[in-house]
């Protein structure tokens, strides 16, 4: 049985203000039955990891380099991340793909030095406005699942996040039974690479405008284990509703 996961995104927002946030949910959700992770940014990696220290809610990074270590000012690796408190990285979101021009096989080889480092990888994949009207929706999905998901992924150090790029913060989603063909498409691509019975184990996450008023909704989407949330993961008010959706789902 996949435990269900609540993973938040704050992108390049929050500073130390922003722990008491951190706090009000680890009270609000003391021993929740779906997994919870927030990923701050990188400066509060460290804080928010002694912040939530013993309680249910894990602390991840947003990036992490290939390599692990080395002349690459700025960068930090999954070691560094570790090192600070985290236990999970995302990767390949379509911010650092558009943004850094990040390729599949980039993604691929970060993942892979996160899993090393007993970090559990939350690959990111989905696909533009231009190519879901070109109809080429589950060709993105598939190309990008096969090149970012290293050999060494399983259940249990990897997540598959569904991300269209086309409803991240613009209020827009896929309807259900879009996010339905695609989630069902990429669990029938891991059994094809991985067999039934080890596929069934990723977790398979929806993000992009996810909200507590459509939570509900999306995670009744069979292949739906969770959230990837993004501005709704701020403030404790606003995440926690969803969490209790996912656990009711």
């Amino acid at each position: 049985m996949r435990r269900k996961l609540a993973a938040g995104n704050w992108k390049m927002n929050g500073a130390g203000g922003s722990l008491a946030e951190l706090s009000a949910l680890a009270e609000s959700h003391a021993g929740p039955a779906a997994e919870i992770l927030i990923c701050p940014p990188a400066t509060l990696l460290s804080r928010a990891a002694d912040t939530v220290r013993g309680s249910a809610v894990a602390i991840g990074g947003q990036d992490c380099h290939a390599n692990a270590a080395g002349a690459h000012t700025g960068d930090l690796s999954a070691a560094m991340l570790k090192d600070a408190g985290a236990a999970a990285v995302i990767l390949g979101h379509s911010e650092r793909r558009a943004d850094h021009g990040e390729t599949d096989a980039q993604i691929c080889a970060k993942a892979e030095a996160a899993i090393a480092e007993g970090l559990t990888a939350v690959i990111c994949i989905g696909e533009t406005l231009a190519e879901r009207e070109a109809g080429d929706t589950l060709k993105v999905a598939g190309t990008q699942l096969a090149g970012s998901v290293p050999a060494s992924a399983t259940g249990a150090n990897t997540v598959i996040a569904y991300e269209p790029v086309w409803a991240i913060g613009t209020g827009r989603v896929p309807t259900l039974e879009q996010i339905a063909e695609v989630h069902d498409f990429l669990r029938a691509g891991l059994t094809a690479r991985f067999g039934a019975a080890a596929a069934d184990g990723f977790r398979l996450l929806y993000g992009g405008s996810v909200k507590p008023s459509n939570a509900a909704g999306i995670f009744a989407v069979s292949n739906v284990d969770g959230a990837l949330v993004g501005g709704a993961s701020l403030r404790a008010a606003d995440f926690s509703p969803i969490i209790t959706a996912l656990e009711a789902s």
